[in-house]
């Protein structure tokens, strides 16, 4: 009886390592289902991983936009929530306010869209106003 539960053994194994989903089948001891592949384990992304991905979407809501040169950002994640803190530097004379809603509402999106995250806020700091040319401002000094 020993030899056949080895011959056994020997064929579970050579089925186990063709096909994944039998190796996933295997019983975890005592006649327990292991745990399925998709169930094990955590993936935990860092805050500054999402702080890098929302002053990314910053940057690329503020693109085209004259005088707009610079975005960083901080996060705070609890649970499936995260707070967002996006510093940016922009053109002056502009609409702040566009430009403002543009960068939350592309963070807001891509980090949700990317990590899975809920950003129920986030908080754009409008850190240095750039002077922009005007196409029709006099040149020169002014008295």
């Amino acid at each position: 009886m020993a030899s056949v539960a080895s011959e056994h053994a020997g064929e579970e194994d050579e089925t186990a390592q063709g096909d994944p989903a039998a190796r996933g089948a295997r019983t975890a001891g005592a006649g327990e289902p292991a745990v399925p592949a998709g169930e094990r384990g955590a993936t935990r992304i860092e805050d500054r991983v999402i702080a890098k991905i929302a002053s990314q979407a910053a940057r690329e809501a503020l693109l085209g936009e004259p005088g707009t040169d610079a975005a960083h950002a901080a996060v705070v994640v609890r649970g499936d929530t995260a707070r967002v803190r996006v510093g940016v530097h922009l053109g002056f004379p502009s609409d702040l306010g566009a430009q403002c809603r543009a960068v939350s509402r592309a963070v807001t999106e891509r980090v949700g869209a990317l990590v899975g995250l809920d950003v129920p806020e986030v908080a754009v700091e409008v850190e240095r106003l750039h002077a922009t040319e005007r196409p029709n401002a006099p040149r020169g000094r002014v008295r």
